[in-house]
């Protein structure tokens, strides 16, 4: 039987953060009682995060350890794990703990009446330059694509497992999300959520490179939603019969 829910988050050279993952997110989903499934994809880890997952996913059924043919960055990890995931509710989150899975019942709790539910990090423990871009991408995804999500930077979200079919698979996409799982309507929300520090593995931000590929995604997503076209069909009801009774003489 499918899972209520599905937790995905990618995972490169995260050892030391996994196994603790693993136990802080079935704390918090004891108290929600849904049976849940936790994809933890990798990209070709190079760190011993690929031992570590092979062992957790062994103990304990729930958890799911998906591997990328090569290393292939976060969007595409996530998108396989978004593509595997078997349950109606998706929630995403990264895998470096700076997330709280503390988080998590609250946000599928608004999924009854949303599609999207995006998390901000209240108290940040980013560095100043770090929290001065992310607050202008912000800004300047919001003000080109009309985008609703105020901190898309933050990894913790839920979704509706319908609203994120047929997604375009790009580098990148893990930025737009939200964004495209609205493309064809649906109710959104946002809610306040925790913020950690580091405090294993190596952080993969870099703010120049960022920012060039941010801009060259902006614009094509901008171009996407402009050209995209609906393709869903159904099938073509025939018209209802009208027999004619036969005429009689007399």
């Amino acid at each position: 039987m499918p899972p209520q829910l599905s937790i995905i988050a990618p995972v490169y050279n995260e050892a030391g953060n996994l196994e603790r993952l693993v136990t802080e997110t079935d704390d918090a989903m004891t108290s929600t009682g849904l049976d849940y499934e936790l994809i933890l994809v990798d990209d070709r880890s190079t760190d011993g995060s690929r031992d570590e997952l092979a062992r957790l996913s062994a103990g304990d059924e729930r958890v799911r350890a998906l591997s990328l043919d090569r290393h292939a960055g976060q969007s595409a990890a996530l998108l396989a794990g978004l593509r595997g995931a078997r349950a109606p509710l998706v929630v995403t989150m990264d895998a470096d703990l700076q997330n709280d899975p503390a988080d998590i019942p609250a946000i599928v709790a608004l999924l009854e009446d949303h599609d999207v539910v995006s998390g901000v990090r209240a108290k940040r423990k980013d560095t100043v330059p770090r929290r001065l871009a992310s607050r202008i991408s912000n800004r300047v995804r919001r003000l080109v694509l009309g985008d609703p999500c105020t901190d898309i930077g933050c990894a913790l979200k839920g979704y509706r497992a319908a609203s994120i079919e047929d997604l375009p698979p790009f580098d990148g996409l893990h930025r737009f999300l939200p964004l495209l799982a609205l493309r064809h309507g649906g109710n959104y929300a946002e809610i306040p959520v925790g913020h950690r520090a580091r405090t294993a593995g190596a952080s993969k931000y870099n703010i120049r490179g960022r920012f060039l590929r941010g801009v060259l995604d902006l614009f094509g997503v901008s171009w996407y939603r402009r050209r995209a076209v609906p393709v869903a069909a159904h099938p073509l009801e025939s018209p209802p019969c009208h027999h004619s009774l036969p005429r009689t003489s007399g």
